[in-house]
């Protein structure tokens, strides 16, 4: 008789091409009922965008398992329940489904909080005429901390807008064909002439609060900080009082706390845009992440490794 396989998915089956014959496919996406045994699931595709605790859920009744395949670039949120897992579990992440839509919201809130755009749209709804110069992104000094698959899709849309220098960022310096990476370490110099700042760094223990007091001091008068990786990253106490005081801007596809709770200072505190974390929730997600989970389906039933593993527990 043959053994039962089971893979766990947050899509129908029957809407992902390309899976391979050798599972049972079981379509859940974190309902309160388990859509089966969770004990024969070996390949377990997480829910997308829900809370960690849904997420987590089945993975202490999940004992052969082997693959846990997120559907974010990020993997924090699935990390508090690998303790559960045998060894030799491996992670893997969405690298490649939301690095075109979380680089064109970066985009989007970096020209929409320099040319003014919030208030053009309260003055619409006002019917007023808010004439007047706005700064452009040409000839601005950008800096990318945290150059992976995003950072990196951030610099090929800053290409065309003429930016004075483009500086990149990453937990160890290399070199690219684009040029040099700096390391972490290295922020303090870089922070202060840097006219606009993107985070798009995982979180780590290494970069959680990175953007504390210090960093913010350090970056120069009317620079905007802009947050696409998680709320964390930055410490929102010390953002709120750079923003309060006029000297920084923000824009913010992610908060902390998430989702920012009615009454926050964050939603009224002057020169920042918020955006509730939908940088890869566009529709170039669902296309993409279905490729994945079908490609990565296809090396594992195949014995072949699976791509973007991040770590394999011990």
């Amino acid at each position: 008789m043959r053994e039962t396989l089971d893979v766990w998915l947050p899509f129908p089956a029957e809407e992902i091409e390309g899976l391979p014959d050798s599972f049972h496919y079981r379509h859940w996406d974190g309902e309160e009922t388990f859509p089966a045994d969770p004990a024969a699931c070996v390949f377990y595709v997480t829910p997308y965008m829900k809370s960690p605790a849904v997420t987590l859920r089945p993975l202490a009744a999940m004992p052969r398992l082997r693959i846990v395949q997120t559907l974010t670039a990020g993997v924090d949120h699935v990390l508090g329940g690998l303790g559960d897992l045998a060894p030799g579990v491996r992670l893997c992440n969405a690298k490649g489904v939301h690095d075109a839509s979380t680089a064109e919201l970066t985009l989007t809130l970096v020209l929409a909080s320099l040319r003014g755009i919030p208030g053009m749209v309260r003055g619409q709804d006002r019917e007023e005429w808010r004439f007047g110069f706005y700064e452009a992104l040409a000839d601005k000094s950008v800096l990318i901390i945290g150059y992976g698959a995003v950072g990196a899709a951030v610099e090929d849309r800053l290409a065309p807008f003429e930016c004075e220098r483009i500086v990149r960022v990453a937990r160890t310096a290399r070199t690219t064909a684009r040029g040099p990476v700096h390391a972490l370490a290295e922020l303090p110099q870089l922070l202060p002439g840097a006219d606009v700042v993107i985070l798009s760094t995982p979180l780590t223990a290494e970069t959680r609060g990175l953007a504390d007091a210090e960093f913010l001091g350090r970056m120069k008068d009317g620079a905007l900080l802009v947050n696409v990786a998680r709320g964390p990253v930055v410490d929102t106490k010390s953002l709120l009082a750079e923003v309060e005081s006029g000297r920084l801007r923000a824009a913010l596809d992610v908060t902390d706390p998430e989702p920012l709770p009615s009454g926050h200072p964050l939603w009224h505190a002057p020169g920042v845009l918020i955006t509730p974390h939908v940088g890869g929730s566009s529709s170039a997600f669902e296309p993409r992440a279905k490729r994945l989970v079908a490609r990565q389906l296809r090396r594992f039933a195949a014995g072949e490794p699976v791509e973007n593993t991040v770590l394999i527990t011990e």
